[in-house]
């Protein structure tokens, strides 16, 4: 259960799904045989069977850009998935036509299927009102099992809401209790570590200095944020020297934010230091995940290159909470709040 009185967020268990249609969001945008996010889907699904639901998956996969790309389709998601859960899981090539109406209609108890890649439609991410309505006639009850892309005004995030009674999926419920311990009562210092190549991070460091001590920037992002302190002298945003050819922080930097982070209480961490798949630059990465795995703080961490850097480096399992969005669990930190979790509370 949510402590934070103020999410109000309806769960699972309050709905009742038995012999009705359920249209689950998904988190499908998954590599190639890759199964790691389909595992947070199991609970979901196996709650969903035991109370002979008839389900109906939904989600995407890339970025087509409302155009049909054979490599991107979910069939190949389908059969990871059926493996996993244990039980066959129907594929339908369309999307919201006819052929998804009739097998909407005809799907039995505890039965399960899959569409399409809802990105090979254009009106998915122009969260289309009529769209989002024709997704919603396939189901009786929504269920938003998809954190990840939970910071998107997409219409299978926040417009199907508006058509069907809702609730957030267990891993959903379970990734909101988590990252708020770093929003309320955490441990401090809190120490927040952004990194990556993605400029657009730039916009949540000063937002994230109303609940972090510090908050440490690498990859690219020195490029464009500056080390300061408020005028306390102790929120402070500490930016990383990078390496002349830009591809890692120098040694300096990285043994600086290794120290910091040995006095943290809460530390979260999204986006490598540098190109850590190559050896020459993977140093400042390295240090910082293993400067992090070795502290006794709540150690909280996502996004897809962070859980690769710390895989490669086979310490994955010492992180406390994987998350399995990046920038949707930047968002929330910074602005304590997410496009599909508002849209869940309406």
């Amino acid at each position: 259960m949510i402590q934070s009185s103020w999410m109000n967020l309806p769960g699972l268990h309050k709905v009742n799904v038995k012999n009705k249609r359920v249209l689950v969001r998904c988190d499908l945008d998954i590599p190639e045989k890759d199964d790691t996010r389909l595992k947070g889907l199991i609970p979901t699904l196996v709650f969903l069977i035991e109370n002979e639901a008839k389900i109906i998956l939904i989600g995407h996969r890339g970025r087509p850009d409302g155009k049909i790309d054979g490599k991107l389709s979910l069939e190949p998601v389908s059969g990871l998935l059926s493996e996993l859960v244990g039980k066959s899981i129907r594929f339908v090539w369309d999307i919201s036509g006819v052929e998804t109406e009739h097998e909407a209609e005809r799907i039995g108890s505890d039965e399960i299927i899959m569409l399409e890649n809802l990105r090979f439609d254009s009106r998915e991410e122009k969260n289309d009102p009529e769209f989002a309505k024709r997704l919603a006639s396939f189901g009786e009850i929504y269920v938003n099992e998809c954190f990840a892309d939970s910071h998107r005004e997409h219409a299978s995030i926040v417009g199907i809401p508006k058509f069907l009674p809702h609730a957030a999926g267990f891993q959903f419920t379970r990734e909101i209790e988590n990252l708020n311990k770093v929003l309320e009562n955490p441990e401090r210092p809190v120490v927040v570590v952004i990194g990556g190549a993605k400029s657009d991070k730039k916009k949540y460091v000063e937002k994230l200095l109303s609940h972090a001590d510090w908050v440490l920037v690498g990859g690219l992002l020195p490029r464009l944020v500056k080390s300061y302190c408020r005028t306390d002298g102790k929120i402070c945003v500490c930016a990383a020297c990078l390496l002349p050819s830009e591809k890692d922080i120098d040694a300096t930097s990285a043994g600086n934010f290794s120290k910091i982070l040995s006095q943290a209480g809460t530390i979260v961490w999204n986006g490598p230091m540098g190109e850590y798949e190559n050896p020459e630059f993977s140093r400042g990465t390295e240090m910082i995940a293993r400067a992090i795995a070795s502290s006794k703080a709540l150690k909280i961490v996502g996004g897809g290159d962070t859980l690769a850097a710390l895989q490669s480096f086979g310490i994955l399992d010492k992180m406390d909470w994987v998350s399995s969005g990046g920038g949707s669990m930047l968002e929330f930190l910074a602005e304590g709040d997410l496009a599909g979790l508002k849209a869940l509370r309406a």
